[in-house]
C-alpha cells in the first residue's frame, strides 16, 4: 500500500495537476484571513469552507490521473481495485493533511491572534470534516462512476451547495454555523469532533460506493 501511494504521489507531482487546488486553497485562505483579528472560531470557520471545494477537486484529479489502460495495469500489479481505490484515498487524505497545516499556520501569520491549544485543535478538526466531506464527493463524482465528465460537475456542485446550505441536516453546514457564532474554541471542540466522527463514517461509505460501482462495471 505504501508502495503504490507513493506511485501516486509521484504521478500527481510529476502532472502538475495538484497545483490548481492548492493555489486556490491559498487564495481562499489568504483573501478570508488576511488582517483578520477576530475570534479563531470564525477564522477556522473560512478555512474550513475553503477546505471542501478544494478537498473535492484534489481527489477528482487523482482519480482522474490516468487513463483506462494504465489505471488497468495498475489494479492488476495492486492486485484488486479496492487496493488502488484506498491508495487513492489516502494520497487525497496526505493532500488534505498538508493543507490542513498551510490553513493552521497562514491565518496567524496573515491576521492578529494569539492561538491555545484548543484553537488548534479545533482548526484541524474542522479542517478535516470538510476534507471528509470533500473527498467523499469527490469520488462519487469521479469517471469511476460517470463516464461524462460533465454530468460529475453538476453534481459535484450540487452536492456542494447542499452541505454548506442544508441547514440542521449537514455536518459541514452544523459546524460552520456553530463556528461562526461561537467566541470560544474550547466549547465548539467537542461537537466538531463528533461531526468529523461522522463525515469519516460518510467518506467510507463513499468508498463502500465507488467500489462497489467500479467492481460492477469491471
Amino acid at each position: 500500500m505504501i508502495a503504490l501511494v507513493g506511485y501516486m504521489v509521484t504521478v500527481l507531482l510529476l502532472s502538475q495537476r495538484y497545483l490548481a487546488p492548492l493555489l486556490l486553497f491559498l487564495g481562499l485562505v489568504a483573501v478570508l484571513t488576511s488582517s483578520d483579528s477576530g475570534p479563531l472560531t470564525a477564522t477556522y470557520a473560512s478555512v474550513s469552507g475553503a477546505m471542501l471545494p478544494c478537498s473535492v477537486w484534489l481527489t477528482v484529479t487523482l482519480i482522474g490521473l490516468e487513463d483506462r489502460a494504465r489505471r488497468s495495469i495498475v489494479v492488476i500489479s495492486a492486485g484488486s481495485h479496492l487496493r488502488v481505490l484506498l491508495a487513492t484515498v489516502a494520497t487525497a487524505a496526505t493532500g488534505c493533511l498538508l493543507l490542513t497545516a498551510a490553513g493552521l499556520v497562514l491565518p496567524l501569520m496573515l491576521g492578529a491572534h494569539t492561538p491555545g491549544l484548543a484553537d488548534l485543535a479545533l482548526g484541524i478538526a474542522a479542517q478535516l470534516t470538510c476534507a471528509c466531506t470533500g473527498m467523499a464527493i469527490g469520488l462519487v463524482c469521479s469517471r469511476l462512476i460517470f463516464r461524462r465528465p460533465g454530468h460529475a460537475l453538476v453534481l459535484a456542485l450540487v452536492l456542494l451547495l447542499a452541505v454548506l446550505l442544508g441547514k440542521g441536516v449537514s455536518p459541514v453546514n452544523i459546524m460552520l454555523t456553530r463556528l461562526q457564532s461561537a467566541s470560544d474554541s474550547a466549547d465548539v471542540l467537542a461537537p466538531t469532533g463528533a461531526l468529523l466522527a461522522v463525515t469519516a463514517g460518510v467518506l467510507a461509505a463513499a468508498v463502500a460506493a465507488t467500489q462497489e460501482v467500479t467492481r460492477r462495471k469491471a
